[in-house]
């Protein structure tokens, strides 16, 4: 067995199709599955359930691609870990975060991190907070910043506070309660509210506020992307509650502090053993935090 049969077989467990995997691994069809044909006669179990209109894994082969699927990824961490050794930083840097880091310049940290480490291929995406701790866990991201309410814990990873900021209740002009300088949970309560989807970790922030303060609430509109909240907040005169550094970047709205209102804490976490291009990433991530009202680095 070797990584070139691993790859294979991989690519045609992703695939679901040989034809397609062949392409992927830049080589001929019949190459492909003479490799794969000889790891089935090497462990004496077919791999896949092959068919003229399907492909797929047999229980058999599924426990090969979990395996196979850590062994390349050694392979890999290996590769990279000698090129560090050799001064090249290269491989890919997998990043999750939450939508609104007011404090963080993040399109300007990526640049720079491009710029001095032009080999590494990064992936960002956007994703709410739990989810991202779960990739975190089984490897999937290898740096997130999240956001969750102050009483959440961050179970598991290596986690470090950023700071910590207070939700504001984000309104039209022309809203009623758009007049007044500071609002409270009973008045956000009577309104026509928008948030996000139950059990989500931006959503458990505004309902454990509301829970400790006793007030009971409901929630008109269930959205999953920020632009769409916002977008309704704009169309229907509804309220929804953002993190107060990035509440005035929305023109055409106004943000009020609310009193007892939902906080969040935003962290960066990261595994203990961070691959050089993840390490490289924090390194330099200091350089962009801002520092505490108190003058010292977030």
């Amino acid at each position: 067995m070797n990584l070139r049969q691993i790859d294979y077989v991989l690519a045609v467990a992703e695939e679901e199709n040989f034809t397609r995997a062949a392409e992927r691994c830049h080589t001929v069809q019949s190459a492909l599955s003479h490799q794969i044909a000889r790891l089935e006669q090497e462990f004496g179990a077919r791999l896949f359930e092959r068919t003229s209109r399907q492909v797929t894994l047999t229980p058999a082969g599924q426990t090969f691609v979990k395996h196979a699927r850590q062994v390349r990824e050694a392979a890999q961490r290996l590769e990279d870990e000698m090129a560090a050794a050799t001064g090249e930083i290269r491989g890919s840097l997998r990043i999750g975060s939450i939508s609104t880091l007011g404090r963080l310049d993040l399109p300007a940290l990526l640049a720079e991190y491009h710029r001095r480490h032009p080999q590494v291929d990064v992936q960002l995406a956007m994703r709410m907070s739990d989810v991202m701790m779960e990739e975190l866990r089984v490897q999937q991201i290898d740096v997130a910043f999240l956001g969750v309410w102050p009483g959440e814990p961050v179970l598991g990873l290596d986690a470090r506070l950023l700071w910590e900021e207070p939700l504001l209740a984000l309104l039209r002009p022309d809203h009623p309660l758009a007049a007044l300088p500071q609002l409270d949970l009973q008045q956000l309560a009577a309104c026509t509210l928008v948030d996000w989807p139950a059990g989500s970790g931006p959503r458990l922030q505004t309902d454990m506020a509301f829970a400790v303060q006793g007030i009971r609430r409901r929630v008109a509109f269930e959205v999953n992307h920020a632009d769409m909240l916002i977008s309704l907040v704009h169309s229907l005169g509804a309220v929804a509650m953002v993190p107060a550094l990035g509440a005035g970047e929305h023109a055409g709205l106004v943000a009020r502090p609310v009193r007892d209102g939902p906080r969040r804490r935003v962290y960066l976490a990261s595994h203990d053993s961070p691959t050089p291009a993840a390490a490289a990433f924090l390194n330099l991530l200091a350089r962009y935090l801002p520092p505490d009202p108190d003058g010292t680095s977030a």
